[in-house]
């Protein structure tokens, strides 16, 4: 069972920026492929960022290309996503997922489907 507990949330202005961190447990942390997905009121589950076991395949929703950052610290067990250039579009419960299959690919995935463990989520809330 790997548990995954998100941080970082709060309230911020337009433009400003936060960065979440979600730290996993279990010692496989290096083999999973991680994500961010948000839900904002009203609305779908959506993918945000995801990155390879190692770090070199990242890939992002084209609404957040350019503003947010997802990145990994395999010894500390934990990805981040820093947040730039916030909106209030951008204002939703932020989730992160690990995809704990294994494999040696540095393949990324974008859908929940294919994400076995998540975290409890941290709030965001971008003011206009």
């Amino acid at each position: 069972q790997v548990q995954l507990v998100e941080s970082g949330g709060g309230l911020v202005q337009a433009g400003g920026s936060l960065r979440l961190s979600c730290a996993a447990s279990g010692r496989m942390f290096s083999r999973y492929v991680m994500g961010w997905f948000r839900q904002a009121p009203g609305k779908e589950r959506e993918f945000v960022a995801a990155i390879s076991w190692s770090g070199l395949s990242t890939y992002y929703t084209d609404s957040v290309k350019g503003r947010f950052t997802i990145s990994r610290d395999n010894a500390k067990n934990t990805v981040y996503l820093q947040m730039n250039s916030l909106k209030p579009e951008d204002t939703a419960d932020y989730y992160c997922a690990a995809n704990a299959r294994g494999g040696l690919s540095n393949d990324v995935y974008t859908s929940h489907y294919d994400y076995d463990y998540w975290g409890q989520g941290t709030q965001v809330t971008v003011s206009s």
